[in-house]
């Protein structure tokens, strides 16, 4: 901690946060680690988000915090400019004036133990945690329980149908909500999950004996070919709705290490606003004449 008794500083934070997540656990192609923000900085207040937006940004001005901690990074691919005519160049401008440090954790914070996954599986109950895909020998995230996603067993079996409904309860409410594939009837006892994007996962979750993976952003392709080899169930919940449940460990983790004020924000960053289901037969207007 900070020897110059006024409290944490950026500095402070960034340790911490490289204690639990260290960056060297990133794929090779993220961006993780501080962004913005000068060392010495004091910090009071953090906001834990999982996406840099402006929706976010203008809440951490509003809450008048020091540095915002988020999951997904703002500069993830190259950029040649952060203009403020930009996107992104705005948000970057705003954090500078402002004076707000950004930090990213991603797929270090992904395969840590605990991590996102961990935090995910929380909302299900899942008992006998082991990671879904474990972190390489030789890689700089091996080590006991890391790796990408959970398995676990459920508290009690469910049919697909009870868990995709269940699932919908648990999770974030967004407008996406939770949508399942294979025998509504099937019985899932084991459950794997991994927060974000799982289509890389698909043959993983088969492989650890998982009668179904609750993931995000699943593609038709992959899916239909995973359910026609008998494959695991599949979920796809909402990305952020996945992610979220990790922020309230992350603004513990920071609150008790540090003992900087946390908040975490709720507000839905995914980008699918609008859903509808078809309508029963009954329920469909007539088709019109003429």
């Amino acid at each position: 901690m900070s020897t110059t008794g006024t409290g944490p500083t950026v500095t402070d934070v960034v340790a911490e946060l490289e204690r639990r997540y260290p960056p060297v656990w990133a794929e090779e192609w993220d961006r993780v680690g501080l962004v913005l923000g000068e060392p010495s900085a004091p910090v009071r207040r953090v906001l834990c988000v999982v996406d840099v937006v402006p929706e976010t940004v203008a809440e951490a001005l509003d809450a008048d915090v020091d540095m915002i901690v988020a999951h997904h990074p703002l500069l993830l691919r190259g950029v040649s400019s952060v203009a403020p005519t930009t996107y992104k160049g705005r948000i970057v401008h705003q954090l500078i004036r402002a004076g707000v440090a950004l930090y990213v954790a991603h797929t270090n914070a992904d395969v840590a133990a605990p991590g996102v996954s961990d935090a995910l599986a929380a909302r299900f109950g899942l008992t006998d945690l082991r990671p879904l895909r474990p972190a390489a020998p030789g890689s700089p995230a091996y080590g006991p329980g890391r790796g990408f996603g959970r398995v676990g067993e459920l508290p009690s079996p469910m049919t697909l149908a009870e868990l995709t409904r269940h699932a919908a309860a648990v999770l974030p409410a967004t407008a996406w909500g939770v949508r399942a594939a294979g025998d509504p009837g099937r019985t899932v006892r084991t459950l794997a999950v991994s927060g974000g994007s799982g289509d890389a996962f698909l043959g993983d979750a088969t492989a650890a004996g998982a009668d179904a993976l609750l993931t995000a952003d699943l593609r038709h392709h992959p899916a239909g070919e995973h359910l026609a080899a008998d494959g695991a169930a599949l979920l796809d919940a909402a990305h952020w709705a996945t992610e979220r449940p990790w922020l309230d460990d992350l603004a513990t983790l920071l609150r008790e290490t540090t003992g900087v004020e946390t908040l975490v924000s709720d507000l839905d960053t995914d980008p699918w606003t609008v859903h509808a289901s078809t309508p029963a037969v009954d329920d469909r207007s007539p088709d019109r004449e003429g």
